[in-house]
């Protein structure tokens, strides 16, 4: 059995799935993405910083939701082929 791909949180902080809060999400569930695509936000102490994907893949699942506090190393999304 293989382990399921994530993409992790970069920083401990608030994941924000959309860059302010009108427009749509970066990525939804069953969006296809590329290395380097941004998938959401961490704010840290009001600074944010971009998480990427390192790996190609569609996303799976979500497994925070907007605005939910994160940890430095935390599993936010499920990538699957």
């Amino acid at each position: 059995m293989s382990e399921e791909r994530t993409i992790k949180s970069p920083l401990l902080g608030v994941f924000y799935r959309r860059p302010n809060p009108q427009p749509n999400p970066y990525m939804k569930e069953g969006d296809h993405v590329q290395p380097s695509d941004t998938v959401g936000l961490v704010e840290v102490m009001k600074s944010f910083f971009e998480v990427k994907a390192e790996e190609a893949g569609t996303i799976q699942r979500f497994l925070v939701e907007n605005e939910d506090a994160v940890s430095a190393g935390q599993d936010l999304v499920v990538l699957g082929e």
